[in-house]
């Protein structure tokens, strides 16, 4: 599938900003199943886009705005080939074993409501991948689904207690019972193309296992899938702070909004 990605984002001041610097990780990698056709990303304001990998190997942009400016925005726009791998995901950068990704994060740490969850799946019997699939299958049936990324993520375990969580909040509850069973697992940010049997489209967030003898496997709580050629994968992380499409700072006192349009089709 070749899939073709909009997303823009504009940051508003008030009042302006003196300065702003930003570090942006919106470019995904090649990998078995993905091909970057092309991709590019501008800025409202004459910066210098200085290209890094960050320790996961992600790529990263970084920039530094001088202001003073009330609105600065941000454009991609890339196209992408993409192929079904089953979720497998082969070919990719590691920096790290798989066990680092047994550590947990603030956004991660499973609670006792979570480590129950995760012993049920457990129960079932049938092996890693099956345990898995258990999870994935009961967190989207019995989890409240929000329509799609938010600005702040909450954590595992007030999202899994209101059972109502965004896709990056599902993400970390994955995350965080994976983790409770000794199973290594990871963030995932990325984009999504939606059919009529899901709900979730455009900036997209989900999760990756270690099952031994195939890998890093993707498992999606939101749309209750492992990932197709409808993803395009683009960073990993212990959670959603770690593989934030956007995380900056700026200089100066005052409000500053988001507004963020995502879009995915082929």
């Amino acid at each position: 599938m070749r899939l073709r990605i909009a997303h823009n984002m504009v940051h508003r001041y008030d009042p302006p900003a003196a300065s702003v610097i930003q570090v942006l990780r919106l470019t995904p990698r090649n990998h078995e199943g993905q091909y970057v056709i092309g991709w590019r990303i501008d800025v409202s304001t004459d910066v210098r886009l200085s290209a890094h990998e960050d320790a996961f190997g992600n790529l990263t942009h970084v920039f530094n705005a001088d202001g003073p400016f009330d609105e600065l925005s941000v454009e991609v726009d890339g196209e992408v080939e993409t192929q079904n791998t089953d979720g497998i995901v082969r070919g990719a950068v590691e920096r790290f074993p798989p066990s680092l990704f047994l550590r947990d994060t603030s956004l991660t740490q499973a609670d006792a409501a979570i480590r129950e969850f995760a012993l049920k799946a457990r129960a079932a019997k049938g092996g890693m991948l099956a345990e898995l699939h258990g999870m994935l299958d009961r967190l989207h049936d019995e989890m409240a689904h929000d329509a799609g990324p938010k600005n702040q993520p909450v954590n595992a375990a007030e999202a899994f207690a209101g059972k109502k969580a965004a896709p990056q909040d599902l993400a970390h509850i994955f995350i965080g019972a994976a983790h409770s069973l000794g199973i290594p697992a990871r963030y995932v940010s990325g984009y999504f193309c939606a059919d009529g049997n899901t709900a979730h489209d455009g900036s997209h967030a989900w999760a990756e296992a270690f099952v031994p003898d195939l890998g890093w496997v993707g498992f999606d709580p939101a749309n209750g899938m492992c990932p197709t050629d409808a993803y395009v994968r683009v960073a990993i992380g212990l959670d959603a702070q770690g593989a934030a499409p956007v995380r900056g700072t700026r200089y100066g006192v005052g409000a500053e909004t988001l507004e963020v349009a995502v879009k995915v089709g082929q």
